[in-house]
């Protein structure tokens, strides 16, 4: 074969991660309100004295500091989508990201753990209507913070599904729907503190806190660390690829691997034994496009039998 005819057998490893996603542009403006509301309750808490108001404003840093680190994977992983470097491109970048960020959570949990039993121990004074008007204004900015993760994009091109496979949105997404939760946990503390002076609600919900974040920290660590490892997809999608090879034939998969790459895309590796076998991208085009393998490497071999 000559030199310049193997250029027609290659194909680039960028995988659509070129492009600027719906994603990082909602999670710009995410991550600068939120830091800004993080900023805000985190001195209000600290000037009034209010542990569930403090917890929620170290809740929404980890958050800012999740976000934050969300958004430049986007833009690292685009920039950076056509190095050679990258042997199935950067789409786990975003997953390295993730847990990242979730390292993060579980320190600030601990922190939020030992401020919390220390209010319980040595409880300071509350200044229940700066601190409730605070709170209610984390609330709202948290639910606007969903509102602009959550929204549809307007734009219908064949790129739009990339909406519903993009993990970094979901995640953060998720994030802000637990911060809001945590507004709410200090709302209802600080109201009941001053209208019932049940007092130990107050640090109690910044257990409570706590507790989100370190769950919400423990399901993310589990999830970047099945991308990261190679973790075999879901069997859903293993069974499906290994159905489309096998339907209406002779043809038996023998070995298969399937692994993410990034937003809702695969690599797959397998194997496949035929009494009359047909070239591997025959075998490749028989594996539907809506399963979102990208890159499949197929090794073809004759029944030994024949």
């Amino acid at each position: 074969m000559h030199t310049n005819d193997s250029s027609r057998w290659q194909h680039d490893h960028i995988f659509a991660q070129d492009r600027v996603r719906d994603g990082e542009k909602r999670t710009l403006v995410v991550v600068l309100i939120t830091a800004l509301m993080m900023v805000i309750e985190i001195t209000a808490g600290l000037a009034y004295g209010s542990m569930a108001l403090l917890a929620d404003g170290l809740h929404m840093a980890s958050h800012a500091a999740a976000l934050g680190i969300a958004f430049v994977a986007y833009v690292v992983a685009r920039r950076l989508a056509a190095d050679e470097r990258f042997s199935f491109g950067t789409g786990k970048l975003n997953s390295l990201a993730g847990f990242a960020s979730a390292v993060l959570l579980l320190g600030f949990s601990l922190i939020m753990v030992t401020e919390s039993t220390s209010r319980f121990i040595n409880p300071v004074a509350i200044s229940y209507d700066q601190a409730l008007i605070v709170a209610v204004v984390g609330l709202v900015v948290n639910a606007l913070s969903a509102w602009i993760l959550a929204a549809t994009p307007h734009h219908h091109d064949h790129h739009s599904h990339d909406h519903h496979h993009d993990h970094n949105l979901r995640a953060a997404y998720l994030h802000v729907i637990a911060d809001a939760l945590t507004s709410v946990l200090a709302i209802v503390a600080l109201l009941a503190a001053k209208y019932y002076a049940v007092n130990w609600l107050d640090p109690f919900m910044g257990l409570v806190g706590a507790a989100l974040v370190a769950r919400w920290s423990y399901g993310l660590i589990r999830e970047s660390a099945k991308v990261l490892l190679d973790r075999q997809a879901s069997s859903t999608l293993v069974d499906a690829v290994r159905n489309s090879i096998e339907r209406d034939s002779s043809d038996r998969v023998t070995d298969l691997h399937c692994w993410s790459i990034g937003h809702g895309i695969y690599a797959a590796d397998l194997a496949v034994v035929s009494d009359e076998p047909q070239s591997a991208d025959h075998y490749r085009s028989l594996i539907s496009s809506d399963l979102g393998i990208v890159h499949a490497t197929i090794e073809v071999h004759r029944c030994a039998s024949h």
